[in-house]
């Protein structure tokens, strides 16, 4: 019992001065509020994806549906070694596809012949979702599985006997491999796909409608209580933060009418997708970048899912992991210390005088214990002394989300030089920050927690944090003062095992559909595209004399917008410009929402001329490319 908690007791049961003193009672909860199973998963903070199929072995980011399970040879898969390259990296658990958008099963289902079984990979016995399931109980590691609603390959899908088939999938998952933490379901709702061969364009209409989500939900309620639910139309308990670049928007409020609905940021740690690529070695975003990505989506109140993917031979690739070794221990090194630990705190207003509500719960290191000022305290505030002068430069604060999000502004100041500076100041109602995580933010909500990168250390040993505007009266759980580690650059590049590389466009020509604007898809400059009113359309590159090409990269727009998007390509190559061979023609998938380089590689020919087609892009009739790079020797 810590003194605090014995002064309390002294007084509620010997009184003072002949007087009882009675304990306050705890604030009533205000708005929605989160079930249980949602505090567990915000204190998760952050978790592994893991993307591995048959688009592994395509190079493709969404499979059409028509591919073959003998594709499928993982020769080295070793569960438990990516499992311990997670956990040793501080991660809390890891989400696996176990079936993507081209219909692939990866454990040995009855739902459909398009699965595993009929893999080579140990003699058509094996189950990837066992193996890694298996791998996570071994090490006390969170386990949760994605199954994309849109089958590509199912003959059945966008009629009502496809139910049957998912609802199976759902069921055999939930009930064969343990606890299951977390369920994505993502949004893609359908489109053209092999559906057993009729290749038709299937569209579904309204998803929650389609799927029956409300049925869905009580189906993984009834299997697994704690099973925490992404996306069903926002019938779950979880929705997307808004970017597949790993960002939420902040503020950031969990309530949606009368729900309590978290967000979950969501990013590859490589450029180039959420499956592996040939290639990918040198596209690795840094352990610098990805601290960007924590503190913008950790650090604005939602979780982060970070995407690590196998390759063909089951491993992953060497540059993502020290990059995410790199960062795991930039993220240990920042929260190692609570430099505000224990700090003494004065308190301009405690709810009825109860030591149980008093300012010393901000820093106690106790994540329930919070400071509630009495009802109807405008503008309360907490003096926070240090045991000694320090130096910091990342504040976290916390509500206690068990009784209701309610902080709409705060202010943090520093005692420096015999003068208060404030340090965060108290945002505006309108204000919104959209992107990568600014230093010096202002102070909005707190909710689940906020951290605030400062644009320069602080050095000082008092502070004050004063809670501008609340919707009720707040709930603090904690303040803490956080040092962020100066570390160089701790990735290792993968050097490219061939002499592919983009070949340079000087002194190219270009014909074909606005011909005059084909340049600046080869400038160098994204904010720059060709673009042309009409879907489908081409153009052609003439690079004034034969080369050995073997791919290609398309860049989509990066101002924001889809419209004239790619979603369907061919590429044809000639010698003469008059005899053409086409050497590729799929699909961009994804773009809408991961608007990112699209790489394509094809056995090398020797051509003088490139001919880049659009045959199919979003948002209408238009065609795009903001940057495109012809690969070769």
């Amino acid at each position: 019992m810590t003194a605090r908690h014995l002064l309390t007791t002294l007084c509620l049961g010997l009184g003072f001065a002949g007087a009882t003193v009675q304990a306050a009672a705890e604030p009533a909860p205000y708005g929605p509020l989160p079930t249980r199973q949602q505090v567990d998963w915000l204190r998760m903070e952050w978790y592994a994806f893991v993307h591995f199929g048959l688009n592994t072995y395509t190079n493709r980011e969404w499979g059409y549906g028509d591919e073959s399970p003998k594709m499928f040879t993982p020769g080295n898969f070793d569960a438990e070694k990516i499992v311990r390259t997670f956990k040793d990296a501080g991660m809390n658990g890891m989400i696996y596809t176990a079936k993507h958008h081209d219909g692939f099963c990866t454990w040995p289902t009855e739902s459909t012949g398009h699965n595993i079984t009929q893999s080579p990979w140990k003699a058509g016995q094996g189950d990837v979702v066992k193996e890694f399931a298996s791998a996570c109980q071994k090490h006390d590691f969170a386990f949760g599985t994605y199954l994309s609603p849109w089958d590509r390959n199912c003959a059945e899908y966008g009629r009502k006997g496809y139910l049957d088939v998912y609802y199976k999938q759902i069921e055999e998952l939930l009930t064969q491999y343990g606890p299951i933490f977390e369920i994505w379901f993502d949004g893609a709702m359908g489109g053209d796909g092999y559906y057993g061969g009729a290749r038709q364009n299937r569209n579904i209409g309204k998803a929650d409608t389609y799927y029956n989500y409300e049925q869905v939900v009580r189906n993984i309620r009834r299997l697994q209580p704690d099973c925490i639910i992404w996306g069903a139309a926002e019938r779950g308990d979880v929705t997307w933060g808004g970017s597949e670049k790993g960002f939420v928007k902040y503020p950031m409020w969990n309530t949606r009418g009368n729900k309590w609905l978290s967000l979950e940021g969501d990013t590859p740690i490589n450029h180039r997708g959420w499956f592996w690529h040939p290639g990918q070695g040198g596209h690795v975003k840094s352990p610098e970048h990805l601290m960007d990505v924590y503190l913008s989506s950790v650090g604005r109140g939602a979780n982060l899912i970070l995407n690590l993917a196998p390759n063909r031979d089951g491993q992953l690739d060497a540059a993502d992991v020290a990059s995410l070794e790199a960062f795991g221990k930039m993220r240990k090194r920042l929260l190692a210390k609570d430099y505000a630990r224990n700090a003494a705190v004065k308190a301009s207003s405690v709810r009825g005088g109860d030591a149980r509500f008093g300012g010393s719960a901000l820093t106690d290191g106790d994540i329930e214990s919070y400071w509630c000022p009495e009802e109807g305290a405008a503008t309360p505030v907490a003096e926070i002394e240090l045991p000694e002068e320090t130096t910091f430069d990342v504040i976290r604060l916390r509500e206690q989300i068990r009784l209701g999000q309610r902080v709409e502004a705060f202010q943090v100041e520093a005692l420096v030089g015999g003068q208060w500076q404030s340090i965060v100041e108290p945002g505006k109602p309108g204000e919104v920050e959209t992107q990568f995580n600014l230093r010096g933010g202002k102070g909005h909500t707190i909710g689940n927690q906020v951290l605030r990168w400062l644009k320069q250390p602080v050095t000082t040993k008092r502070l004050r944090l004063t809670i501008t505007r609340s919707r009720a009266v707040p709930c603090i759980s904690e303040f803490s003062l956080l040092r962020m580690p100066s570390v160089e650059e701790a990735q290792t590049v993968v050097e490219e095992t061939d002499a592919d590389k983009p070949l340079s466009s000087q002194g190219w020509s270009f014909s074909g559909f606005a011909a005059e604007k084909a340049h600046l898809a080869f400038d160098g400059k994204p904010e720059t595209m060709w673009e042309i009113g009409r879907t489908p359309s081409h153009f052609v590159v003439d690079m004034k004399k034969p080369v050995m090409v073997s791919g290609f990269s398309y860049l989509p727009r990066q101002d924001g917008k889809t419209h004239g998007m790619t979603t369907r390509y061919r590429i044809e190559l000639s010698m003469d410009g008059t005899n053409w061979q086409r050497v590729a023609e799929d699909e961009f998938g994804n773009l809408r929402a991961n608007p990112v380089e699209q790489i394509i590689s094809f056995p090398a020919q020797k051509a003088r001329y490139f001919r880049f087609f659009s045959t199919a892009a979003l948002d209408g009739v238009g065609s795009s490319v903001a940057e495109l790079r012809i690969i070769g020797k």
